[in-house]
């Protein structure tokens, strides 16, 4: 499959094989959805928690007799029946959201965006991310010729390039992620991708 690759001035300079097996995957919804339910499962911080009759403090002793006084039997103040008791079926901490998703699924569901977005026109390779940027304004006005900052993008630059990945933290609609990071919340929450020439290689050994 082939594919251009545009230099810093948004003008094509040649073009590259891109492997099959990563961008020339069919479109399957179903596992992407999947995917994307057990990475939003798996990073769900477990916060709310009500305390059970056996954590709220006091409630040591039986509040009176058991027969006698005429009055209902109880055997704590921290029931739940009582007002500062303990909450039934209230949330806990000790629930458990994670979920599981094989390895070659989620790896199909990833090659199943990236062939989406190539296939629509949202994804762009670049031969260069301006390795030598490390500026967030610079950055920015490197990006502007490139793309509609106005819409949001992806950037995967090459391991070796660390820099975009610092640059463009304070510009809005822009994120970016190593080539060997690949998710399919970021993927998806992003319209268009685009990656590195060197970062394609890169992921072609790292995921297959």
């Amino acid at each position: 499959m082939k594919a251009d690759v545009f230099d810093n001035k948004n003008k094509k300079v040649e073009e590259i094989d891109l492997p099959d097996k990563i961008f020339g995957v069919k479109w399957n919804p179903a596992l992407v959805h999947q995917a994307l339910l057990v990475q939003l499962a798996n990073r769900r911080q477990i916060l709310a928690h009500a305390k059970g009759r056996g954590e709220v403090r006091g409630g040591g002793r039986k509040p009176w007799r058991q027969k006698g006084t005429g009055r209902a039997r109880h055997g704590s103040i921290r029931s739940p029946l009582w007002k500062g008791g303990g909450v039934t079926f209230g949330p806990t901490k000790e629930k458990i959201f994670a979920r599981k998703l094989n390895k070659k699924m989620k790896r199909l569901a990833i090659f199943s965006v990236l062939s989406k977005k190539l296939k629509d026109g949202n994804l762009k390779i670049l031969s260069d991310f301006g390795s030598g940027i490390s500026k967030t304004k610079e950055m920015a006005g490197f990006l502007k010729n490139i793309v509609d900052l106005r819409t949001k993008h992806l950037l995967i630059p090459a391991s070796s390039n660390k820099n975009p990945q610092k640059a463009v933290v304070n510009i809005k609609n822009i994120g970016a992620i190593s080539s060997h990071s690949l998710n399919i919340y970021d993927l998806l929450r992003y319209k268009n991708v685009i990656l590195e020439k060197e970062a394609v290689e890169e992921i072609e050994k790292h995921y297959l």
